[in-house]
């Protein structure tokens, strides 16, 4: 292994066993070399997976925001365990290549009439994944009433939205699972320049154990996800937009103790968890895949 390299390891659920990858640094060049090699390792434990029954068979899984990243990610992953995936995007030109059977729909969670409406559609679902949301950078000096309005209506009252849609059909069949996308930059650790983005991320984790405590004798759990940085789409449109992309890349690494960003698909294998009956007892959970942030 040479001087300064990184060692780590990348594992899923049904990997038979931990994948020991190794790279050279910490360049924005390698570190898209680490995200492909933990995406080669992924899709190397579902062909591990051949033959064994597929974990979401016979639910229907609804994830919003599934044209890109963490979302999309999640759609793909679903599909592969053998769910009925619905994939609903504001930009549906994203979903045209989703592929695997997947379902496309458009779908503007910010408007709570569209959101009532495709519910009565689409009906009961199995699992609903809120992954819609936007990261708004300043600190609250440098934040507007009117960009912690748009953010809440986004991050938090999305949310809100889908699960008023779809719960009602959940507690009804007496199962289901819901599965929040929070932040670690929330109540878990205060992040500079996120004072909008951590507000409306502690109240999703707020929203999640009250909607936990309130579903639970009817058989329909909601847990969250808090990750650190991942690489996505959303990411690297964030970072062009600094001065100095290439020494923003290298601090959104650095400030991560294991020495990388996350990936979709690492994210992804928690939601399909989540999703799944063997985490059926397992509700007003918030799980933390940040690299080691909280530590």
């Amino acid at each position: 292994m040479t001087e300064g390299a990184v060692r780590w390891v990348a594992w899923v659920p049904g990997m038979a066993a931990p994948r020991l990858l190794y790279v050279c640094g910490l360049s924005g060049d390698i570190q898209a070399v680490q995200v492909d090699r933990v995406r080669r390792a992924v899709k190397g434990a579902g062909r591990e997976r051949e033959g064994a029954s597929m974990r979401l068979e016979g639910k229907t899984v609804l994830v919003t925001a599934a044209g890109q990243g963490i979302g999309r990610a999640i759609a793909l992953a679903a599909a592969a365990e053998g769910a009925r995936t619905i994939a609903t995007d504001i930009a549906p030109e994203k979903l045209a290549d989703m592929g695997g059977g997947i379902e496309t729909h458009p779908l503007d969670v910010t408007d709570g009439a569209a959101v009532t409406a495709f519910a009565g559609r689409l009906g009961r679902v199995d699992a609903l994944c809120n992954i819609a949301g936007f990261v708004h950078h300043g600190t609250i000096l440098e934040a507007t009433e009117a960009e912690l309005d748009s953010a809440f209506d986004l991050n938090v009252k999305s949310m809100f939205r889908t699960i008023r849609a779809f719960l009602p059909g959940m507690m009804a069949a007496g199962r289901g699972s819901i599965v929040n996308m929070a932040s670690v930059a929330s109540n878990l650790k205060g992040v500079p320049f996120r004072a909008v983005y951590s507000t409306t991320k502690a109240a999703v984790i707020g929203m999640t154990r009250a909607v936990a405590a309130d579903a639970i004798s009817t058989g329909v759990r909601c847990n969250a996800i808090a990750p650190g940085t991942v690489q996505s789409p959303s990411l690297d449109e964030r970072i062009a937009t600094f001065d100095d992309p290439v020494q923003a890349r290298r601090d959104f690494i650095a400030r991560q103790p294991l020495g990388r960003l996350g990936t979709a698909e690492e994210i992804a294998a928690l939601a399909v968890h989540l999703a799944a009956d063997e985490s059926a007892y397992t509700t007003g959970a918030v799980f933390i895949a940040d690299g080691g942030i909280t530590l």
